[in-house]
């Protein structure tokens, strides 16, 4: 028997603006990569490219751990944008065999009443070719419940998350920024070939 799970959740951060504009926080997309998650559990692959371990699921008597490589970029608009790329199930081989993820999401600056917003959504889908033997008796629709279910609540822990650092992790790059790009104000120095006294 072939089931599908699915489940989506919608964003929307105001930010308070900092001296460097959220624009250019954007344009980096392995902060926001570190923002969904704790860094144990990132590795970068490379380029845009990024390999996420979560946490355990229990998903009616199975214990699953999906490890998922994720494509993530910036557009030249500020709109970062993710989308799964391959996926592995540690933890029970027969549905690793017979499973696809598809994770898609978005996330762009928009200005509502004068204040600039985060907005964003996420989209997951889980497809199973066949499910393993024990599943076989228990009625579709408590398998599709218990699988949007747990979907939903993977994406709502991945937005409080998300919430929550990425507002204090723009802040803390933009005052890094605007500290660097600070002309040094203490005294004036002398050139090196001015004669000493």
């Amino acid at each position: 028997m072939d089931i599908r799970f699915t489940a989506s959740q919608s964003v929307d951060i105001p930010v308070v603006e900092q001296p460097v504009p959220i624009q250019h926080y954007l344009r980096q997309p392995q902060r926001l990569v570190r923002a969904l998650a704790s860094s144990s559990r990132i590795e970068h692959l490379g380029s845009d490219l990024f390999r996420l371990k979560m946490r355990p699921l229990s998903f009616m008597m199975l214990s699953l751990q999906p490890t998922v490589d994720m494509k993530v970029w910036a557009e030249s608009d500020s709109t970062v944008r993710l989308r799964s790329w391959s996926c592995e199930i540690l933890g029970v081989e027969y549905i690793n065999e017979r499973f696809a993820l598809n994770l898609s999401g978005q996330l762009q600056p928009r200005t509502v009443s004068g204040m600039t917003h985060l907005q964003g959504r996420a989209d997951l889908e889980v497809m199973i070719i066949e499910l393993p033997p024990p599943f076989l008796f228990t009625p579709r629709p408590i398998l599709e419940t218990t699988g949007n279910g747990l979907l939903k609540s993977v994406l709502l822990t991945v937005k409080q998350r998300l919430v929550h650092q990425l507002v204090s992790d723009y802040q803390l790059w933009a005052n890094t920024q605007s500290l660097e790009e600070t002309p040094l104000q203490s005294g004036v120095l002398l050139p090196n070939n001015s004669p000493t006294i």
